[in-house]
């Protein structure tokens, strides 16, 4: 009976190494979708911070002229 107890142990710590590593495998994609809705959202802003300080400047301008 040990080498079957041996087996049935050596099985668990595989199949527990392998659910650790497909639990990180998902964690870290998700971490770089999180990254990338980031990135998207900061490219966002800037582009709406861009539009407006040009249509301000716009506007500036016509006041002054």
């Amino acid at each position: 009976m040990g080498i079957m107890d041996d087996a049935k142990e050596t099985a668990e710590a595989v199949g527990e190494k392998i659910s650790r590593a497909w639990e990180d495998t998902t964690d870290r994609i998700g971490d770089k979708v999180d990254e990338a809705k980031a990135d998207a959202d900061v490219k966002k802003a800037e582009a709406e911070r861009d539009s407006v300080k040009a249509r301000n400047d716009i506007k500036e301008d016509l006041r002054d002229n």
